[in-house]
């Protein structure tokens, strides 16, 4: 059955019960297999099991008739950048309110400043029915669906204050001066609104990094065409046009360079600052800028299609995503609202039975309606994820999967793919030894064999032939055989290139041969090319050989020994995860000479080293570090960067996928990794590793906090005003602050850096 996901933007939406209630109102719709709203970017992210074309209009309906505003994705980005936008509503409650206020202070400094009961009417009901207008109308929908929110509760409350001061206007006696409480319904409402915009202005910074990653897309691109070059939209951009790029200019669109050499700065991908130097061949980043050099390139992929849009994607998904954590909330806030208004009325009745005026009773009854507004408790999580995946992303960490953020702290077993993750991934041809009387040229055999295959052995192959100016020719029938090598036809000769393993399995090896070199190897002739292969595997050389298959049955006949380096920093990046307390563990397919003469060299010991570990086996050897002798379970993270590392990827509780670019500016082959693992390093700095670690740390830390305030506040809060220690205006006042500080403190993640 073919799913279709669609985003729609929801306007309106004002607390964790509206939230309830828009998934509520969603999941009803027929085909609706899953929905997530999300209450800090105002969006829902909703999953059909079918292809309709009906479904967004059915949605957006469904969104409407629930009391929210259906808007395009896009509107958060598509939001005015001023720092005032918004603010008007605020600045008339502001004016309107501030002269109800004054005889407060004027008490404070013993002047008698008493407006009239008409003037208090005059500046209060323009905010209460004009400005609060926005509570009146989400409130009655609220009704109507039968569930309550904020709007609710201020709506309730402060038409309680504004109603109970018109009663004790017109029945007080002619001449007589009435305590009125105009100004208490209209600071709540300025307040509030005060609140929302302030968290306004903050969701449109937990949005930057959405909105920076957008900006990175140039608006035209320079065609070349029959007449020369011309400036197109990027919108009409083809694969296989070719482009112009100037010094200091964006590149329009992924792609290969074929004319010039550039430095491209690919910030804005990887998070490394340094320019990536480029040449003809190697591969582009559409939004990269530009170095000073002017190249030609030939567009290889646009639109959603290219990395950028990719990662616009990830990052978008993993912001509107929901948090595990969050269903507490969501469970919680789907009875909060009537709660509250049976505590309300619960305290509008202890303090009436109790001897107290109508009056006293429900200024307390509207001070427990307004401060337990549970706007903090819907934002708590969201703004926390939002603010961790966007400062994450600016470094160069791309988090897929939320769950993945809210697991990556209790990871105490970090399991590492050798080849392209801890060392360069670019083995070097350190010897080619014949095993035939006569040499036809096997490099230049091989070489032709591993044309087109993107393992990096292959590479090694290719490039030595190409250092020696050697000729190739394109194989027939090729076949690669996961794990083991590949075969194929080149110049009429059947070959095969793969590892010692696969030749054990094909029966060359004799089954008397040693795994160690003996005193009498040079008296068994069919034993010489293994015991040459265990020498070099012993010096740590990883081996592969050379076979040809004739009506006579295999013959081996080249010896290869490919060595590799181990990454810039990785050591002392090995060094400061095993410093947090982590266990340490390096899985390759490589035999085990090799994989312990790199591991000595990254300062790995041998115990942590597992060898000889075919591609399909990764996935099981995760599945058993998960649990130790004992059976206590472990959080394992596997970071790996290739192919044949996704289904470990997928095993592990973490994901890591390493999307390396090689020095030549090709890509590392990492697609079906990263489409596995949760989280992808968009650089080869093993170092980020421990930076994801620590992010994912310090965002569910700024949830919990959030989630505690937010609870505390409540718990706090309503007591209070029950017992008639707040009135309504420094009720509002809290409740206004208590939305403010989760935001703020969420926002406090942009700090931070890898």
């Amino acid at each position: 059955m073919n799913e279709l996901s669609c985003d729609i933007g929801i306007g309106g939406m004002t607390c964790a019960s509206c939230v309830t209630r828009v998934e509520r109102a969603i999941a009803k719709l027929p085909g609706v297999q899953q929905v997530s709203v999300n209450l800090a970017t105002e969006s829902a992210r909703v999953v059909w099991n079918d292809a309709d074309p009906t479904h967004e209009a059915r949605l957006r309906r469904a969104v409407r008739d629930a009391g929210y505003e259906p808007l395009a994705p896009e509107h958060l980005e598509q939001a005015s950048n001023s720092p005032w936008a918004g603010f008007a509503p605020v600045a008339i409650g502001a004016l309107l309110s501030a002269p109800l206020v004054l005889p407060m202070l004027g008490d404070v400094l013993g002047q008698h400043w008493m407006l009239s009961a008409w003037w208090q009417f005059l500046l209060a009901t323009p905010v209460q029915f004009v400005l609060g207008a926005r509570f009146y109308k989400a409130g009655w929908h609220a009704l109507r669906a039968g569930t309550g929110n904020m709007d609710l509760l201020v709506a309730i409350g402060t038409t309680a204050g504004w109603a109970l001061s018109m009663w004790l206007w017109l029945t007080a006696p002619a001449g007589a001066m009435v305590h009125l409480y105009f100004e208490g319904s209209a600071v709540v409402i300025t307040l509030v609104l005060l609140g929302k915009w302030l968290e306004a202005r903050a969701k449109r910074q937990t949005t930057d990094a959405i909105r920076a990653l957008h900006a990175l897309r140039p608006e035209r691109a320079r065609v070349i065409g029959l007449d020369g070059e011309v400036e197109i939209p990027i919108d009409e951009l083809l694969v296989g046009d070719r482009v112009v790029v100037l010094p200091g200019e964006r590149f329009a669109a992924d792609g290969i360079v074929l004319e010039g050499q550039t430095q491209v700065d690919e910030s804005m991908l990887t998070g490394e600052p340094l320019p990536v130097a480029k040449a003809i061949d190697a591969k582009v980043t559409g939004g990269s800028i530009n170095g000073e050099g002017r190249v030609v390139m030939r567009v290889s992929a646009t639109g959603t299609a290219t990395v950028l849009a990719n990662i616009i994607r990830l990052v978008e998904d993993a912001q509107a995503a929901k948090a595990p954590i969050q269903r507490l909330v969501d469970q919680v806030s789907a009875v909060f609202v009537p709660l509250v208004l049976v505590l309300a009325a619960l305290t509008l009745l202890a303090w009436w039975f109790t001897g107290h005026s109508v009056e006293v009773s429900l200024i307390h009854s509207v001070a427990v309606l307004v401060i337990a507004c549970p706007c903090a408790l819907g934002l708590a999580t969201p703004a926390a994820i939002m603010a961790g995946t966007g400062v994450a992303a600016k470094h160069g960490i791309l988090i897929k999967d939320v769950q993945a953020l809210e697991v990556a702290h209790r990871v105490d077993t970090v399991a590492f793919d050798k080849t392209g993750t801890l060392t360069v991934g670019q083995p070097r041809l350190l010897s080619i030894t014949s095993l035939t009387s006569t040499d036809p040229g096997w490099l230049g055999l091989a070489a032709s064999l591993q044309r087109g295959s993107e393992h990096p052995l292959a590479h090694a192959v290719v490039q030595a032939a190409k250092a020696q100016d050697i000729a190739t020719t394109a194989p027939d029938e090729v076949r690669a055989v996961p794990g083991y090598g590949s075969e194929g036809e080149v110049q009429g000769r059947r070959l095969m290139l793969g590892s010692l393993r696969w030749m054990r399995v094909l029966g060359l090896v004799p089954s008397a041969a040693p795994d160690t070199p003996t005193p009498d190897a040079a008296q068994r002739p069919e034993e010489a090319w293994w015991i040459q292969a265990q020498a070099l595997q012993t010096q740590g050389a990883t081996v592969s050989v050379l076979v040809e298959r004739t009506p006579q049955g295999l013959t081996p006949c080249a010896v290869m020994a490919f060595g590799d380096e181990p990454k810039p920093g990785v050591q002392a990046a090995l060094a400061t995860l095993r410093a947090r307390g982590l266990r340490l563990v390096m899985i390759s397919g490589d035999n085990l000479g090799a994989a312990q003469a790199m591991a000595q060299r990254l300062g790995l010991r041998a115990d942590e080293v597992h060898a000889d570990v075919m591609p399909g086996d990764k996935a099981a050897l995760v599945k058993s570090l998960q649990h130790n002798d004992h059976g206590a379970p472990h959080v394992v993270a596997f970071v790996g960067d290739g192919i044949n590392d996704a289904p470990a990827l997928a095993a592990a509780d973490v994901g890591l996928a390493m999307a390396n670019v090689h020095a030549d500016g090709q890509g590392g082959g990492t697609d079906v990794a990263m489409q596995a693992a949760g989280i992808t390093l968009m650089r080869g700095d093993v170092a980020l590793v421990a930076g994801a670690l620590e992010i994912s740390a310090r965002t569910v830390a700024k949830i919990r906090q959030n989630l505690f305030w937010a609870f505390a506040y409540n718990a706090a809060g309503i007591p209070l005003a029950a017992l008639g220690y707040l009135s309504p205006v420094v009720a509002g006042a809290a409740m206004a602050l208590s939305s403010v500080s989760v935001m703020t403190n969420a926002l406090l993640l942009k700090r931070w850096k890898v």
